[in-house]
């Protein structure tokens, strides 16, 4: 199978046989699916009044019971206590564990991902085989200190300090870490600190030992908005010591480290949100059946249908991206793996190709989430805003997605930015396919309507003109701009739009497209519609920010130019009809009695 490397998805067309949909599933995937669900159904979501009452100890014996379940160590090999199942058995892990609450999708989110994947990634073996088996097994929990009070988005400005003790056998790390995640039960601390004037911070591994603090103290929790059984403190460092041999991985190395567990961190996040949509969804269509008013169901109206097409929509489409990039992630790992790199090689190498997808998926499934909440909360109405209702917490725990791992303003400009720096190393290339989109500009189109029977055929079509869109826009920014692009920020963040557009709808496209061809069009008809819609949208949204786009950096002959070459490759051939789509696709959600694709 070819591979189609990160940001390719851009300049190549892919094929709906190279992309991976959750209906493949291994028979193993399915029992660690069902067991994550039944643990989630019996031993959190009864509880949800608990976690909305900051009940940390039972976040904690939560964390304890899925560490004794395995669910701790799903990708980490079996030499350091984990089950060694993959990447995608990760990501559906997270999906699934993160459903019920927040509070215990963030535990579970920050333990995994970012207080245990430094040290696997970039531990030596002495680390590894120390500390991977205590968070694998639940027995000792980790927790990540990166944020300072000055030190958020900028995260290699921090003031805390590392310095050497005079006999040379430990660092003193002195400093103010906040918003950690985990702080209030965890006992292994990944901390960031700067030696000296270094460039760079650099990362060590705190053991901590509460009956010996090691001038290690916590602030209260904190009163947070959402995820409120999440514990949130701030740690306070004072002469702390650090064995030398704790260093992770080489001095200054702390700022890659950050933003490589990052990478990992997003994808993750984005497959945090997607069981707790379906149940969002699955709730709001069970009240809007139930609900009568007028003498009838809500689900009846047309304006609720709209919203449960659009909720599972966007639901949908999230899936799709998730699973296609974590597939492409586990893949480019195998074949790492094959050629004989270690573990951790393959993971660094393979999660550093696939950033630029791990972010747009970050933006996406986090504005899902937001997006679901709010309109499951719009469809209980006056319930919806009561706490005796699920949608109301739900709500609050889905808003700090859009700002941890990265605000989605500052991943929407890494987007750009990291495909330009792929770009610019050779490793991709956008100047020659961005050249020839220029020069077709020229010439007259075709006025010719294809054949457009076979399966989403016109779909697909529409991407590749959506592509083209793309590669005039960010060919046009580049040469006005050259590197002072990235001071241009609202430009940027159109083309972020439009890249991020084009990923997600490519891959429900071809989700729906591999699901008819392994079923039929009629049992993938849900999927083919929410497809079609998705893409209306996409297409809506890269003509308003292509407009905004050009206007900004061209004007004259030039700007009617690539004006009319942006309509002509928004323009579809056969008018869609998303109102008809929607009652469709809202008709077999309310028939199911729950999110059922």
């Amino acid at each position: 199978m070819k591979v189609i490397k990160g940001g390719e998805f851009l300049i190549k067309e892919v094929s709906s046989d190279s992309v991976y949909i959750t209906e493949e599933f291994t028979e193993e995937q399915k029992m660690m699916k069902e067991a994550v669900v039944d643990f989630i159904d019996r031993e959190v979501w009864p509880n949800k009044e608990r976690f909305e009452n900051k009940d940390y100890a039972l976040t904690e014996q939560i964390m304890r019971q899925a560490g004794e379940m395995g669910f701790l160590g799903i990708s980490i090999p079996e030499e350091y206590g984990g089950l060694g199942m993959g990447f995608v058995s990760t990501m559906l892990v997270t999906d699934y564990i993160s459903a019920a609450t927040g509070s215990v999708g963030t535990a579970y989110g920050a333990h995994t991902g970012i207080g245990t994947m430094p040290i696997f990634l970039y531990g030596t073996e002495e680390q590894r085989k120390k500390y991977l088996p205590q968070l694998t097994s639940g027995t000792k929990f980790g927790a990540y200190c990166l944020t300072e009070p000055g030190a958020g988005s900028d995260a290699n400005s921090g003031k805390t300090t590392a310095k050497l003790s005079e006999d040379g056998k430990h660092y003193l790390i002195n400093g103010q870490k906040m918003w950690i995640s985990n702080a209030g039960f965890a006992e292994i601390f990944i901390v960031f600190a700067r030696i000296e004037d270094d460039k760079n911070i650099t990362g060590f591994i705190l053991d901590y030992d509460k009956n010996n603090p090691n001038g290690v103290t916590f602030g209260e929790e904190e009163n947070k908005l959402g995820i409120i059984s999440s514990s949130t403190r701030q740690v306070f460092f004072n002469d702390t010591k650090i064995p030398v041999e704790n260093m992770l991985s080489e001095r200054g190395k702390g700022f890659k480290i950050a933003l490589n567990s990052l990478n990992v961190g997003r994808i993750k996040l984005a497959a945090a949100c997607l069981d707790a949509g379906r149940r969002v969804i699955t709730e709001s269509v069970k009240y809007a059946n139930e609900r009568v008013q007028f003498k009838t169901p809500i689900a009846q109206f047309g304006a609720i249908q709209a919203k449960i097409a659009d909720m599972s929509t966007r639901l949908f489409v999230s899936d799709a991206g998730s699973y296609r990039a974590a597939k492409d992630i586990q893949n480019y790992i195998d074949d790492l793996l094959s050629k004989g790199k270690s573990h951790q090689e393959a993971e660094l190498e393979a999660f550093s190709e696939y950033a630029i997808e791990a972010a747009i998926l970050k933006v996406y499934a986090s504005e899902m989430s937001q997006y679901v909440t709010d309109e499951g909360i719009q469809i209980f109405g006056g319930m919806g805003f009561s706490k005796e209702t699920p949608m109301e917490s739900a709500w609050r725990d889905a808003r700090i997605t859009r700002i941890y791992e990265g605000t989605n303003e500052i991943n929407r400009m890494l987007t750009v930015g990291m495909l330009l720096k792929k770009a610019m190393s050779g490793s991709i290339d956008l100047l020659t396919p961005a050249m020839a989109v220029g020069n077709s500009l020229m010439e007259i189109p075709s006025f010719d309507i294809p054949d457009y029977s076979e399966r989403l055929s016109e779909e697909k079509e529409m991407l590749a003109k959506l592509k083209k869109a793309f590669l005039m826009i960010a060919g046009k920014a580049v040469q006005s701009f050259g590197m002072d692009l990235e001071n241009h920020q609202q430009l940027v963040m159109a083309a972020a739009e439009v890249m991020i557009e084009i990923y997600m709808a490519e891959s429900a496209i071809l989700k729906a497209d591999k699901l008819a061809q392994m079923t039929s069009d009629k049992e993938a008809s849900g999927q083919i519609l929410m497809a079609k819609l998705n893409l209306y949208k996409a297409v809506n949204v890269i003509s308003e920010k292509g407009k905004e786009a050009i206007a900004y950096f061209a004007d004259g002959d030039e700007e009617r130019m690539m004006l009319m070459g942006l309509k002509r490759f928004t323009k579809y051939a056969n008018s869609p009809n998303p109102i008809k789509w929607r009652k469709e696709i809202a008709a077999m959600v309310i028939e199911a009695n729950c999110y059922c694709f």
